[in-house]
């Protein structure tokens, strides 16, 4: 289905605003730094201010890659069987470079998480496969934090009429885009104060977890009892965080959690998903699973199913946790009400973990840790990283010190 532009629907000066925050907040963007930008097509407004914001900040070169539903869609309908275990390797080897030569990384989420819905699972599964692997070499640079990056959103109509079945398309588009708006903090005056004093609160949070160096934290509430070791010499962060080239920027936009890194030979219990979680173009709903010394050795879910235990046998850290991470019940995306089908959204209504490959920054002195350090302190390795919620107002946490003594860190979803 071809979606006419519903641009006009969307408030100018706050998506400028938007912009303005991803260069200079979601970035921090350098003088003469090149930046690498991935987006849907239909996202066009949003990318070009970002370009100028980029160009008004002193950038050297903005190079951005689109993606296109419709050509993603003709693959499905019309490609050899064979196509579907091939990537564009070449594409993020080229981007491997230019962030080894120094370019940040933004990227315009707003796919439609259902554009995949009706096609073959298997077909879906090879060729999120065939992408973990070709990816790898321009994910690092990501998942070890060595550039500055950042992910901000944009409302394309496929995504605001799946979030507002009920509205007409153009209303769903303006109240997609105000929620967004709201949720990056640039619906207020000045935004740029706004994150500081944001990034000021989570850096606060952040603090007494680490003060208090937990050996794990406790999860309980319906269908969870979990343990999840924290890995050995862990460090919390949240909101802005400085990259191993120097550079601070707020990786998501929007963002409310402190996280970690987790043993990912420490984990242990049942645990349930407290929203669904999209997964390139499926949705996965209902998940349940139990760990055993760190592994996943019981999956279900009441929908997509068959995609989740797909994406669990990606390779071996696929079944391990790559990261913890912490959010009130309360944060302002929550409180919003809205289920927005997007993780980057989603994952910050509500605590999640994430399946797959840790950060080496939420090591200290992570930047100058090996990968082989960084396991046998219990660091994860895979090819994804994929976060799922599983906190709610109904869900307590505890902090476990080293001597098995519980200490309060949230009741009811929220700060103890």
């Amino acid at each position: 289905m071809t979606l006419p532009d519903f641009a006009h629907s969307i408030d100018p000066v706050k998506l400028e605003k938007l912009a303005e925050v991803a260069v200079k907040v979601g970035l921090g963007l350098q003088q003469g730094q090149d930046l690498v930008i991935t987006a849907p097509i239909n996202a066009l407004p949003l990318t070009r201010q970002i370009t100028k914001h980029a160009y008004m900040a002193g950038a050297g070169l903005v190079t951005t890659f689109y993606a296109d539903e419709e050509a993603t869609l003709a693959r499905y309908a019309h490609a050899p069987d064979a196509s579907f275990d091939r990537a564009s390797d070449w594409l993020y080897e080229g981007m491997a470079k230019a962030y080894a030569n120094g370019a940040a990384r933004l990227a315009v989420s707003g796919d439609n998480p259902m554009m995949l819905a009706g096609q073959d699972s298997a077909k879906v599964a090879r060729a999120n496969k065939a992408n973990s692997i070709a990816y790898k070499p321009a994910l690092e640079p990501i998942s070890n934090f060595n550039i500055n990056w950042n992910i901000c959103a944009y409302p394309n109509p496929s995504w605001a009429k799946l979030v507002f079945p009920e509205l007409p398309l153009d209303e769903a588009v303006k109240k997609l885009a105000d929620a967004i708006f709201a949720a990056s903090r640039v619906d207020q005056d000045d935004p740029i104060a706004a994150w500081a004093a944001h990034n000021g609160e989570l850096a606060k949070r952040s603090r007494w977890l680490n003060d208090e160096r937990f050996e794990a934290l406790h999860f309980t509430g319906p269908g969870t009892d979990l343990t999840v070791g924290l890995a050995d010499g862990h460090e919390w962060f949240g909101g802005a965080s400085t990259a191993k080239n120097g550079v601070t920027c707020n990786p998501n936009i929007p963002t409310e959690e402190v996280f970690t890194t987790p043993h990912a030979l420490k984990v242990e219990g049942t645990v349930s998903s407290t929203k669904p979680l999209s997964h390139q173009g499926t949705l996965i709903d209902n998940i349940q699973v139990r760990f055993e010394a760190g592994r996943i050795v019981e999956a279900k879910a009441s929908k997509g199913e068959d995609v989740l235990l797909k994406v669990l046998d990606t390779d071996e850290g696929a079944r391990r946790l790559g990261e913890v991470a912490l959010v009130p019940h309360s944060s302002p995306i929550s409180a919003s009400g809205i289920l927005f089908y997007n993780t980057l959204f989603d994952e910050n209504a509500s605590c999640h973990i994430a399946l797959g490959q840790c950060y080496s920054k939420c090591f200290l002195n992570g930047a100058k840790l090996t990968p082989e350090q960084i396991k046998a302190q219990g660091g994860n390795s895979s090819l994804i990283h994929i976060d799922w919620m599983i906190g709610s107002n109904k869900v307590d946490i505890d902090g476990v010190r080293a001597d098995g003594t519980k200490v309060p860190v949230m009741r009811k979803g929220e700060w103890a």
